[in-house]
């Protein structure tokens, strides 16, 4: 698995470069905790054949197909290739699930794929976890235990395959596998309790135009919610980010960065973490949002606040799901530190609330004039990602995607160039306020 800690660092680095978000993965299993299950198999088809390394493409393999099959206790993965990988895999428990962790490919399979339940796996989902690393999460429907994850070579006009064999087993079975692998995994636990040297950003970005952040929600192996249509929540904030970002670029007046600018994974944490790195002065985390049920009914535009009690029961249930993102994405939550308790911490975090508060009003305010909002626009939750005690953020769902309506006009070109621009005119008036004059535009 990879460094959380070297993750977080890469990402500092880059936005020191005004490049797009890359991270770069630490030591194999630098996430492994105690609720980690390594496999032994760490193989690539071909991998020591000199001639097979020459011969290796430089573009990411394709997977072609992915089946499922059972047999008694026994449940196998099989995905098939255009070319070998590496691959590496473990479990983890509460929830169970199992962790694929392969060499960057493209899932060229149908939409549907790991959504049916066969044998002990529940279901699946797959897509880029770190630049050159895709991973896949196999939802559990109980205690298992890996019994094989390799590479096979090409054999009777078959292509490369990756297969991962899984047998049922009960919860002292599970913790007797565990115990097996921890001792072989205890150099690595002690080489992640010294964190990865790290690269600030203070000092570097602190003078000039205000740094705005711009957070498309969810990424990668997360789709977040999809609509009827296919349309996924991740590339529909995506989109509406990448116009926001080159409207408010446009006007001189700001620094924009993007916590990511393609379909790729990023934790909770890092995405609050980049943005205190860079100082923004403001952070905006673009959402779409979906109830089961709902149809037509759920409909528009919301803008949230962080709270420790959540203003209504919806905005509590959306708060989990949205937390929920690192876990879907088959990390291990038990290494992030918990937030030290300050009295100045307590200060600031009460002006940063009533900042964000007087954006979301100003944000909601300039929207509702080219978008339908939603019966309560502003709302407030306990969302992870809205959580720097000194940045005044906001998460905007931008409509349902369990709505056809909404769907319709989030994929409309003319609707994202309308939306983006009162957003950008609600960040001209945020720092106007507070700062009694306007950034100057560049000439």
């Amino acid at each position: 698995m990879f460094s959380s800690a070297a993750m977080r660092s890469a990402a500092a680095a880059t936005i020191v470069a005004m490049a797009a978000l890359w991270l770069n993965p630490g030591p194999a299993d630098a996430n492994d905790t105690t609720g980690a299950i390594a496999t032994a198999a760490s193989t690539r088809t071909g991998a020591g054949d000199p001639a097979s390394r020459a011969g290796r493409s430089s573009l990411p393999a394709v997977v072609s197909a992915v089946t499922v099959t059972t047999e008694g206790p026994r449940t196998r993965l099989t995905l098939d290739l255009t070319r070998a990988v590496e691959i590496r895999a473990f479990a983890l428990g509460d929830p169970y699930r199992v962790i694929v962790d392969i060499d960057e490919v493209h899932f060229q399979v149908p939409q549907h794929t790991g959504t049916e339940r066969t044998g002990v796996v529940q279901a699946f989902r797959f897509g880029l976890f770190a630049p050159g690393k895709s991973r896949i999460v196999i939802d559990l429907t109980g205690p298992a235990v890996i019994e094989r994850a390799a590479a096979e070579d090409p054999r009777e006009g078959q292509p490369p395959r990756l297969v991962i064999d899984l047998k049922t087993t009960d919860v002292d079975g599970f913790r007797r596998a565990q115990a097996d692998r921890a001792g072989s995994n205890l150099a690595r636990r002690g080489d992640r309790e010294s964190p990865a040297p790290r690269t600030s950003l203070r000092g570097q970005v602190q003078d000039g135009p205000p740094v705005i952040i711009i957070d498309p929600g969810h990424g990668g192996i997360d789709p977040g919610a999809t609509a009827a249509t296919g349309d996924e929540e991740k590339m529909i904030v995506l989109d509406f980010a990448r116009v926001l970002r080159d409207k408010l670029v446009a006007t001189g007046r700001y620094r924009v960065l993007m916590t990511r600018d393609r379909d790729i994974f990023i934790p909770l944490a890092d995405r609050v973490r980049i943005a205190r790195e860079a100082r923004a002065a403001l952070f905006i985390s673009v959402h779409a949002d979906s109830i089961s049920g709902a149809a037509d009914n759920a409909r528009g535009t919301t803008v949230y606040t962080l709270s420790d009690r959540a203003s209504d029961a919806d905005s509590e249930l959306l708060a989990e799901r949205e937390n929920k993102a690192d876990a879907i994405a088959g990390l291990d939550l038990s290494e992030e530190p918990s937030e030290v308790a300050d009295i100045l911490i307590d200060l600031t975090r009460r002006e940063t609330r009533m900042f964000s508060a007087n954006f979301a009003r100003t944000l909601a305010g300039e929207m509702r004039h080219v978008t339908r909002m939603h019966r309560l626009p502003l709302r407030s939750a306990g969302f992870q990602v809205l959580r720097a005690h000194d940045i005044p953020s906001v998460l905007v769902e931008l409509g349902f995607v369990s709505s056809r309506r909404d769907v319709e006009m989030l994929t409309s070109a003319i609707w994202r160039e309308r939306t983006a621009e009162s957003v950008g005119k609600a960040v001209e008036q945020f720092f106007a306020a507070r700062t009694a004059t306007r950034p100057a535009a560049r000439r």
